[in-house]
């Protein structure tokens, strides 16, 4: 759930101050509301000075700093048309407030043409607090290029210690709602089938998601907010004991057989590019953003995409996303999202087909619960230190509910 390209928005309850996993409709957050009658009140209905403090929405303008940094940028890594224009010429805007990162798109100037090969366009990538350590970030860069190569990503024209240059691709992100689109979701299973299908020259031990979470856990047992609104959050979200809960959901997940593949990690409808002119095409769609991708259990990715269909991070209101618990796929959708999958794999045998979707299920279904658990870690984390317009608190109690209302049903 990280960034995307958009990210993220949503969450309303009614028992603020129950110490008991939510459930039913308390569940069902973010009631529809006209883009600009948002309250400054918190998603629970208290006084939230976050809340109030972002009632106008997001911010749309880029600051002089990050205009500079861009320009700067730009024109060392692009060449061409891009030395010769002034930073007054030059041209950006934000694509989105990414969860993770910050995302803009540099132009050249209308009347300026590119003069070689440069792009007239490109995508910047600012990393924000993404909690992934130099090391990660390297990987990631190695990552990218390789993809890039197999024109399995955009291309990359840029890499510094602050971020990266990628490819503008003509292309829409897909909404929240199209991921449960028949077509859509089938040709997502098929990326997805394709992505773990490729051999990556990482280590190939599933560390990534119990190393992760156990390294999100350890901060969030030290961690100190000095915000009035957060620290309420968080005292909340502390009643659930999340370190005993960690022991619980390891010993599930020990129990449940996932095969370790390459996963992307972050399959949700803000890295899914629709690319222009292949809208009646059956390859139309492209994974981005790969900071979180790794050798990991191959649960995760179904489990953490199913999650995905609930939120919406398109919201342009506190708290910047939305959640219906309700879109959660059904047994059909998911039966049909992992039989595409199969096929794409090469199939199984009709005697055993129906013994591996129902294995499928159960496992996907398991891993959801990691994926709720370690996104609310990591958002609680972001609530600390990310400067990006998001209300992670609120995002991080959303996942901790759902967490505990699909564990009854799954585990």
């Amino acid at each position: 759930m990280s960034d995307g390209a958009v990210s993220v928005g949503r969450c309303v309850k009614d028992d603020a101050d129950s110490d008991r996993p939510a459930s039913g409709d308390s569940l069902m957050v973010a009631e529809e509301r006209h883009p600009r009658s948002a309250s400054p009140r918190g998603v629970n209905g208290d006084d939230d000075s976050e809340a109030e403090s972002h009632q106008d929405g997001r911010s749309v303008d880029v600051d002089a700093d990050t205009r500079r940094r861009a320009f700067s940028w730009c024109r060392d890594f692009l060449s061409g048309s891009w030395k010769a224009i002034s930073q007054h010429d030059f041209q950006i805007k934000i694509v989105s407030g990414g969860l993770s990162n910050l995302l803009y798109m540099c132009s050249l100037p209308d009347n300026v043409q590119p003069t070689g090969v440069e792009p007239r366009r490109v995508l910047l990538r600012i990393y924000g607090a993404i909690l992934q350590g130099v090391d990660s970030l390297v990987l990631e860069s190695v990552m990218f290029a390789i993809l890039a190569e197999r024109e399995l990503g955009p291309r990359l024209y840029g890499i510094f210690p602050e971020g990266r240059l990628e490819q503008y691709l003509p292309s829409e992100r897909l909404r929240t709602e199209q991921l449960g689109f028949p077509e859509i979701s089938a040709e997502i299973a098929c990326k997805m089938a394709r992505f773990h299908g490729m051999n990556m020259p990482f280590n190939k031990e599933p560390k990534w998601l119990f190393g992760n979470i156990d390294r999100y856990m350890e901060q969030v047992k030290t961690i100190t907010f000095v915000r009035e609104a957060h620290i309420k959050k968080f005292k909340k979200l502390m009643k659930y004991n999340l370190p005993e809960e960690l022991e619980n959901l390891r010993s599930l997940l020990a129990a449940t057989p996932s095969p370790v593949v390459f996963c992307h990690n972050d399959v949700q409808e803000g890295n899914i590019l629709m690319l222009d002119g292949r809208e009646n095409s059956s390859d139309k769609l492209m994974l981005i953003d790969f900071e979180y991708s790794s050798y990991n259990y191959r649960g995760f990715d179904f489990g953490n995409h199913f999650c995905e269909w609930i939120y919406d991070y398109t919201y342009d209101q506190w708290p910047f996303y939305k959640a219906k618990v309700e879109n959660y796929p059904n047994r059909q959708q998911q039966l049909q999202f992992i039989r595409h999958y199969l096929s794409e794999r090469g199939g199984v045998a009709p005697a055993d087909q129906a013994r591996i979707e129902e294995d499928m299920i159960i496992e996907a279904n398991r891993f959801a619960l990691a994926s709720h658990f370690l996104w609310g870690l990591w958002s609680i984390i972001q609530a600390k230190l990310s400067k990006i317009e998001f209300g992670y608190m609120d995002y991080a109690q959303h996942r901790f509910d759902t967490y505990f209302k699909q564990k009854k049903i799954f585990s």
